[in-house]
């Protein structure tokens, strides 16, 4: 006989499980199992299964449902187990060996471990452990608050389980397995720093920096927007150290006698006072290998290389070693998926932006003496970031020193990035310690711009709104490379810093149905070509639309693209179905109109509204009733962040899409005003 508390409140003898009954017949069952060979009063009983004023008669629905549970226990052959459901005065107790309740072996399993000092141990237990889990704890009793703290006491002990199941892992150094265990249960719990922490440091280690980056400001970005608080010590200690490209793990056998000793050997290190370790990371992740599939390559700051970790039984024998210079900060995200075509916008990109990274002598002539750099620019969804950063995976090997990656978040929707705030990150994945990082941004701009003038450094600076938030992140030196994406033209970048743009157009027919091939599958395409060719003209080529096309798709493997077709061509639902939970064509524009004047957005509303596809200053002027003049200069900011096209002097063209928003956003602005 056995009874369950770790999911569904149940008891089982063998195959069978027992039926218990109502709900509250299940949760009295669960308070006698939450206290097991204790007395629990009828007052605690009634207070349990009642949030509300309980009945008159409520001692005698507990007493109706003692003495069923009392019979089927006894039906099912509780004496044979040691089992009993006694009464003591005005109390209740249920006797049985703990062993046989599922939350007591936990319990148990849990205390019985020790990750650090007999890991391998320690992960047999506690696999056990977790392994009696079957859902949430406490599933089928009331609805009360003494249920839901005993519920989240329980849980507060699974995740500890698996924090500790990650640190065996660790100390073992199988950082692959401790990312495994720990990813779901982040998933789950994304305001949970210490989990986060561990999570980050897990990627790290095995390669994927970029993720591990990723995770740290999703969870700054949540606890900022729940619960307006920045990142706790653990977060920042975790995120520090990934940005110093500080030592991973030693090797994984070698390291357990030494992390023995150590109180919280997997997630503490890199703490002040921590002893360094030497990366564990196989050769093939130093850079000049290629960018791993999982992330970037990491190691110690450029140029300080530490003497290799040597077991200490092995250390009579073991000759001094000089670890190999280590590679510089990798922070570019991981290689977008199902990136295609754009040939013609890489070439320029190569052929703008490598020359400035070649070794040897000054910059080729008609570059700068401060270095390139290349301007990306495109509507809101065209696909600015996945170019950059494709490029910068498909050139690794020309930027031996590193390559650095910001979203300043310029049309985020948010706060975007202050220039002192990338300064410290960027200063960090350089090496320098942060008690060494100037306070004053000017300061930190001088170091940050001394420490990369002879390197061979990429610097992707994503997302900006302006050139002003730009200047202070360029890095000068003749061998560092920028790419700037913005959907802002940024003319004031290439007026002073002789930034030379790239502008970045919506697909055409053929690239746009091959995208949708790459995404869907090239069968499923080829069922029916003619749908596919208006599936990339109804989502004006952009390919944020037609990833989130393809979602629709993926979800309904039942549906024939020329459903979709049909569903798309209802205008008043088109951007709806091109949304994908937070990444859609909708949301992108918002962001866009959020950064715009009050009167630049009623503009942009008017001309949805109010014209099909092309329009001049004059008829704009009608249409607003304004001045032409400032009507022009309207026009102008509209087409300088790519919500119009001006395809010829004085003739400005709005893509269907940003029509069908501007229109759903009048509608929003006249029926808030009651109109």
């Amino acid at each position: 006989m056995h009874f369950c508390l770790l999911g569904t409140v149940a008891v089982t003898t063998g195959t069978e499980e027992l039926a218990l009954g109502p709900v509250k017949r299940r949760s009295v069952l669960a308070m006698l199992l939450l206290r097991p060979n204790s007395a629990v009063p009828v007052e605690q009983l009634i207070s349990c299964l009642w949030e509300e004023e309980p009945p008159a008669h409520a001692r005698t629905v507990i007493q109706g449902h003692v003495s069923r549970l009392r019979a089927t226990l006894a039906e099912a052959g509780a004496d044979a187990h040691g089992v009993e459901l006694t009464t003591h005065g005005s109390a209740y107790q249920l006797r049985l060996p703990e062993r046989l309740v599922d939350a007591q072996r936990f319990s148990e399993l849990l205390y019985r471990a020790r990750p650090e000092a007999a890991p391998d141990e320690a992960v047999e237990l506690l696999r056990h452990a977790l392994d009696l889990w079957r859902g949430p704890a406490l599933t089928g009793t009331v609805a009360s608050p003494p249920f839901a703290a005993a519920a989240h006491a329980l849980e507060e002990r699974r995740l500890a389980a698996v924090e500790a199941l990650a640190r065996a892992h660790g100390v073992l150094g199988q950082y692959e397995k401790a990312a495994d265990v720990l990813h779901p249960v982040a998933v789950a719990n994304p305001l949970r720093e210490g989990l986060i922490a561990a999570l980050m440091l897990a990627l790290y280690r095995i390669g994927r920096q970029s993720d591990a980056i990723a995770w740290y400001h999703r969870t700054r970005q949540l606890l900022a927007d729940d619960l307006g608080v920045d990142p706790g010590e653990r977060l920042r200690a975790a995120y520090e150290e990934i940005l110093r490209a500080a030592p991973a793990a030693a090797a994984p056998r070698a390291a357990a006698p030494r992390a023995a000793a150590e109180p919280n050997a997997f997630q503490d290190r890199g703490r002040p006072g921590a002893p360094a370790q030497t990366p564990a990371h196989p050769q093939a992740h130093v850079q000049g290998g290629g960018p791993q599939a999982h992330g970037e390559t990491h190691g110690e700051p450029h140029g300080q290389g530490r003497p290799a970790a040597v077991p200490p039984q092995a250390a009579p024998q073991a000759a001094p070693q000089t670890a190999a210079p280590a590679p510089g900060p990798q922070l570019l995200p991981r290689p977008p998926a199902g990136f295609l075509g754009r040939d013609r916008e890489l070439a320029v990109l190569t052929r703008l932006t490598l020359p400035a990274a070649e070794p040897g002598g000054p910059a080729p002539a008609g570059l700068p003496p401060e270095g390139g750099i290349t301007l990306v620019t495109g509507p809101a969804g065209v696909g600015k970031t996945g170019l950059a950063v494709h490029w910068g995976h498909a050139h690794a090997e020309a930027f031996p020193d590193g390559r650095l990656f910001v979203d300043l978040r310029g049309f985020s929707g948010g706060e975007e990035a202050a220039p002192a705030e990338v300064l410290r990150e960027f200063l960090l994945a350089l090496g320098t310690p942060a008690d060494r990082i100037p306070p004053s941004p000017e300061a930190a701009g001088a170091l940050y711009r001394s420490l990369v003038a002879d390197r061979r450094l990429l610097v992707v600076l994503d997302n900006a709104r302006s050139s002003a938030q730009v200047r202070p992140l360029l890095p000068g030196g003749p061998r560092c490379a920028t790419l700037v994406t913005s959907r802002s033209r940024l003319d004031g970048l290439i007026a002073t810093d002789a930034a030379r743009p790239v502008r970045l157009h919506a697909l055409g027919p053929e690239d746009g149905v091959a995208l949708l091939g790459a995404l869907l599958g090239p069968d499923r395409v080829a069922e029916d070509p003619e749908a596919a060719h208006e599936l990339v003209a109804l989502c004006d080529g952009l390919p944020l639309a037609l990833r989130a096309a393809s979602a629709q798709l993926l979800a309904r493997p039942r549906w024939r693209l020329a459903r979709l077709a049909t569903a798309l061509r209802d205008e008043r639902r088109r951007l709806t179905l091109l949304s994908a939970e937070d990444a859609g064509v909708a949301a992108a524009l918002r962001n866009s109109v959020t950064r715009l004047s009050a009167d630049d957005a009623r503009l942009l509303r008017t001309l949805g509204t109010g014209f099909a596809r092309e329009v001049n200053t004059a008829e704009a002027a009608a249409l607003a009733g304004a001045d032409p003049e400032l009507i022009q200069d309207g026009l102008e900011r509209l087409a300088e962040v790519h919500l119009l096209d001006e395809e010829a002097t004085n003739r400005y063209v709005m893509s269907d899409l940003v029509k069908l928003f501007a229109q759903d956003s009048g509608d929003g602005k006249d029926r808030q005003e009651g109109r």
